[in-house]
């Protein structure tokens, strides 16, 4: 008859202990942000679930809070601040981390609370432990960029969000990127080609392709975001690529190259080129590598090649040395280029940039200016949607409606299209364009178009 080890016994009771404690222990992650900033909370929670932590649905409902951020500008930094007050105070009990660029910006106000950089998610698990011991961890730089091929849980099934580089070779005076996020690193194209193919295996419909700035991918390995877009082209399976934002300087590079692979039926019709500016002078101010005229010049070139690419354009209102002149070549850039989308932001001082050091334009004079680039930019979006009325074609079916039995879908162009039916998310259907508004058309299903 063998004798108990009481030991043992202590020790295995101690392992099933710390691990009911982990299964039990649940986390919660706020993203704001961009795509990048999304990506990098699907690779934290896939690293955290592989870990066993469980994800809980609500901030509520969990153990751990992790405030995930973009760098923000002027108000949206404060409500930031506003919000973590907030989340503290509600929930004293509960362990809060910030990740993020914020962090990386700001640790001298967040010196109570563990925080992880955008080069350090892989090393989210790490945090996690240390805090649940009590411990304040700070990991804002890593000797390597994080791993592509990680766990992650995605916000949305059908779409997969790769991270095609880190970092930037971004000099604009108003952005904090070089400061948060390092000199630009590509990932190599197998390594994208292999997480691709992977998400493809999994039922993925959409790939984006995200970055600080898209367009610059590979200037660090003499390779192009053009030659990584062919490999990514001959993946067997029915999905489709869609490139994020990118600035107009590196495009200029590429654009003989990458223009004509847009045509191909695995790419989304659309593209994401900040203008900013219409005024050379506060272009060049910016530090921005391009002029009015070469960003013009490729969007008449852009339409060209591809009559029903969707070009979605960042305007700013109110940069420091703004006089009226160059706001007015400002407006006078947007009714040339026509965009279908233009996201319209006024001028906010971000910490440790140079722009934040200049002489402001005052307020009333921001916001006159801002109504008025407000009124453009809503006729010409209601213009380019009338186009596409009475236009019949394929659409995917991308994310729940705000009401009922409301579904938006995407079409080749990216557009995004309501429906009304018992459908999924996934499903291709055959539509017809009814009616346009401002931001989005709404679509009548055609009959047996369920596919």
């Amino acid at each position: 008859m063998s004798r108990s080890n009481p030991q043992q016994e202590s020790f295995t009771t101690f392992l099933k202990t710390a691990s009911q404690k982990i299964l039990m222990t649940t986390f919660f992650i706020e993203t704001n942000g961009d795509s990048n900033t999304l990506s990098n909370s699907e690779q934290m929670a896939g690293l955290l679930q592989q870990a066993k932590f469980t994800s809980a649905e609500t901030l509520e409902e969990s153990d751990i809070v992790i405030l995930n951020n973009a760098s923000l500008p002027g108000p949206k930094e404060s409500s930031f601040f506003a919000r973590l007050e907030q989340v503290k105070q509600d929930n004293p009990y509960k362990i809060i981390i910030i990740a993020g660029c914020i962090p990386l910006t700001e640790q001298e106000k967040l010196k109570p609370y563990s925080i992880i950089g955008t080069m350090s998610i892989h090393r989210i698990v790490e945090v996690v432990e240390e805090a649940l011991h009590n411990n304040v961890i700070k990991i804002l730089e890593s000797s390597e960029k994080p791993p592509l091929d990680t766990p992650k849980i995605r916000r949305n099934p059908i779409v997969e969000i790769i991270p095609i580089s880190r970092g930037s070779l971004n000099t604009c005076k108003c952005c904090k990127t070089r400061a948060s996020d390092g000199n630009l690193e590509s990932y190599p194209i197998d390594e994208i080609v292999k997480v691709a193919k992977r998400a493809v295996n999994q039922g993925v419909k959409e790939i984006l392709l995200t970055s600080e700035d898209a367009f610059c991918y590979g200037f660090d390995m003499a390779t192009s975001l053009p030659e990584l877009l062919v490999e990514l082209i001959k993946i067997p399976g029915e999905f489709k690529l869609r490139i994020g934002r990118g600035s107009p300087a590196p495009l200029q590079k590429i654009k003989e190259k990458l223009f004509p692979l847009l045509q191909d039926e695995k790419m989304f019709q659309f593209l994401h080129i900040p203008a900013l500016s219409g005024s050379n002078r506060v272009l060049s101010h910016m530090q921005r590598g391009n002029t009015k005229e070469e960003f013009l010049a490729m969007v008449k070139e852009l339409r060209a090649l591809v009559p029903h690419i969707t070009l979605l354009t960042d305007i700013m209102v109110g940069y420091p040395l703004e006089k009226e002149d160059d706001y007015w070549e400002t407006l006078n850039l947007a009714r040339a280029a026509m965009p279908d989308i233009m996201n319209i932001s006024r001028f906010w001082p971000k910490v440790k940039t140079p722009a934040a050091k200049l002489k402001p334009v005052p307020e009333e004079e921001v916001q006159r200016r801002l109504a008025v680039v407000k009124d453009i930019m809503q006729n010409m979006s209601k213009m380019q949607n009338e186009r596409w009325l009475d236009w019949e074609g394929n659409i995917l079916i991308h994310e729940k409606g705000t009401e009922g039995q409301q579904w938006i879908g995407r079409n080749q162009s990216y557009k995004p299209i309501i429906v009304e039916g018992q459908y999924k998310i996934g499903d291709a259907l055959l539509v017809k364009i009814e009616k346009a508004e401002i931001i989005l058309l709404r679509g009548k299903v055609l009959p047996a178009a369920v596919r």
